[in-house]
């Protein structure tokens, strides 16, 4: 019997690490769903949204980012995972963009549009990967192992033979020879070399060699009335 493995444990300074990391992860996630936000937020004001719920709509924007990353991470290997990717690639498209807008709208005259459009783009990524990254620290360090099977021998299957199995139990040595008893198994049973040869466990050659020798054959037609 195999001896189970022992799931891999984290060390004390694994742990240690990880608490570090996700501290940066979620101050860096911070700082940039913040940026991310008061451009969204401003965006919305200039496009017409009363100040009282400007600040709606970058957490409906930022907001889905962050969810969908969390549910894409607890639903990976299934089929409804494809829903959560979607709803994270609109988001992140959509705060892309906004950000890109926004940037281009309310720069400076003598900064280049596309400088400052691809300046506002990274926050709302910045969001994206370290959300991501974030979920994925937090997740356990192993998961139980199931133990192995037993190792059990298995039939082996046969052949494909039509011949019976064996019904003669193969006589001792000293009893009766080997060559007598395959004789026998083929002109009363009408056995196969092959099958002979596995009965008596012998190679099929040998079977054939004794078939073919002059006394055996001279017996044969002896006996034949």
């Amino acid at each position: 019997m195999n001896a189970q493995a022992p799931a891999p444990v984290r060390s004390r300074g694994g742990r240690v690490a990880v608490a570090t990391a996700v501290a940066g992860t979620v101050f860096i996630a911070a700082g940039a769903f913040w940026l991310s936000f008061t451009a969204l937020a401003d965006l919305a004001r200039r496009s017409g949204i009363g100040a009282g719920q400007a600040w709606a709509w970058p957490l409906i924007v930022d907001g889905i980012i962050v969810v969908a990353t969390v549910a894409v991470v607890a639903l990976a290997r299934q089929r409804s995972a494809w829903y959560p990717w979607v709803l994270l690639a609109a988001g992140a498209l959509v705060s892309v963009t906004a950000n890109a807008i926004h940037a281009v709208v309310a720069a400076d005259a003598d900064v280049p549009g596309v400088l400052a459009a691809a300046v506002a783009a990274v926050p709302p990524l910045v969001l994206l990967a370290i959300t991501h990254l974030t979920v994925i620290l937090t997740r356990p360090a192993s998961e139980p192992v199931p133990p192995p099977l037993a190792d059990e021998e298995e039939p082996t299957p046969e052949s494909g033979l039509s011949e019976p199995q064996a019904v003669i139990p193969a006589p001792a040595p000293e009893q009766t020879p080997a060559w007598e008893v395959a004789v026998r198994l083929r002109d009363a049973e009408g056995w196969s070399n092959k099958a002979i040869a596995r009965h008596l466990g012998v190679h099929p050659s040998t079977v054939g060699r004794w078939f073919a020798r002059p006394e055996l054959t001279t017996r044969d037609e002896q006996e034949t009335p």
